[in-house]
């Protein structure tokens, strides 16, 4: 059976800053891990539809300033 992550989080604190800070390179080099080929794939596919879609009119862009705005209502900043 798993362990309950609030376990895992209290091994965690119990930890000195030199192992804590181990750990979080740790699972910092496992998360940014080289993508796999296929989803690189499809993510550059998508972008290029998005593209396409955008400079055919099909869709129109927000500014980036307006997308800022409206994260910073939905998140209450």
């Amino acid at each position: 059976m798993a362990r309950a992550l609030s376990e895992i989080e209290g091994e965690i604190r119990d930890l000195d800053a030199d192992q804590k800070r181990a750990l979080l390179r740790t699972l910092i080099t496992e998360l940014d891990a080289p993508p796999d080929a296929e989803v690189a794939k499809a993510w550059l596919k998508e972008s290029q539809k998005r593209y396409q879609d955008l400079m055919e009119g099909n869709v129109n862009g927000v500014p980036g300033h307006l997308v800022f705005e409206r994260l910073r209502a939905r998140i209450g900043r």
